[in-house]
């Protein structure tokens, strides 16, 4: 049996004196699994997801991710555990307007203590797999959303993350855009690589996942297999 790349037991978040954000959630997540998590707006899947990245603590439970308890570490620790073992996308995509297109691309890399040489080789590989080598020496503005969301996922993807988390990737995109980036998130899963996208949106679950996690008021409702990946190869 494959190893879990994630591991959440009875896991429980409230803020301040409203209702708990997440109820006792228990979650497995083996390594080369592509997994949605569905729910609407507030149903607690972006607390789930801030947990699984360490930007956030339970109040109950355990979070484990590629063997480390992120439960227990400081927020320093935190931020090295993502830089090694997670890459992140966002609706938003998060570049530096002042970068360019590989000066983005390396800088997890280049935090990492990476050598430029090497981390820029690692760069123009993956804008060239990703299809948007040709615009390395270009600005983030100078791009349509969907070019900058596979710049995204390049960062995303810089230090070899064992596992890859999505939130709302193709919110912000046009439904061209979005059909892209789904089908870049699908080949990245049928190579194997671990994903978790958290989105409201069952088409996108459908498309790029094989499994579907349902979650509502906190709590998972459901947990079954979805739709399969695309069949062109990404690593």
């Amino acid at each position: 049996m494959t190893v879990p790349v994630i591991e959440l037991s009875g896991v429980s978040r409230r803020y301040d004196d409203g209702p708990p954000a997440l109820r006792e959630v228990s979650l497995t997540v083996r390594r080369g699994e592509a997994v949605a998590i569905l729910g609407p707006s507030g149903s607690g899947k972006s607390t789930l997801l801030n947990l699984i990245a360490g930007l956030d603590r339970p109040d109950a439970g355990t979070v484990t991710v590629d063997g480390v308890r992120v439960d227990l570490l400081g927020e320093a620790g935190s931020a090295l555990h993502r830089r090694s073992r997670i890459g992140m996308v966002f609706q938003f995509f998060n570049l530096l307007d002042d970068l360019t297109v590989t000066e983005n691309v390396v800088l997890p890399a280049r935090l990492a203590g990476t050598a430029r040489g090497e981390a820029e080789r690692r760069a123009a590989e993956l804008l060239e797999l990703l299809g948007v080598a040709r615009h390395a020496r270009a600005h983030p503005g100078r791009l349509s959303g969907g070019e900058r969301q596979r710049v995204a996922v390049a960062r995303a993807l810089m230090n070899r993350p064992a596992l890859l988390l999505a939130d709302e990737p193709t919110g912000a995109l046009d439904t061209a855009a979005g059909q892209d980036v789904s089908e870049l998130l699908a080949a990245l899963g049928a190579e194997g690589q671990t994903v978790v996208l958290v989105t409201h949106d069952l088409a996108l679950a459908r498309s790029c996942t094989r499994r579907t996690v349902r979650i509502a008021d906190g709590r998972i409702t459901e947990d079954l297999p979805t739709g399969t990946g695309a069949p062109e190869a990404v690593r």
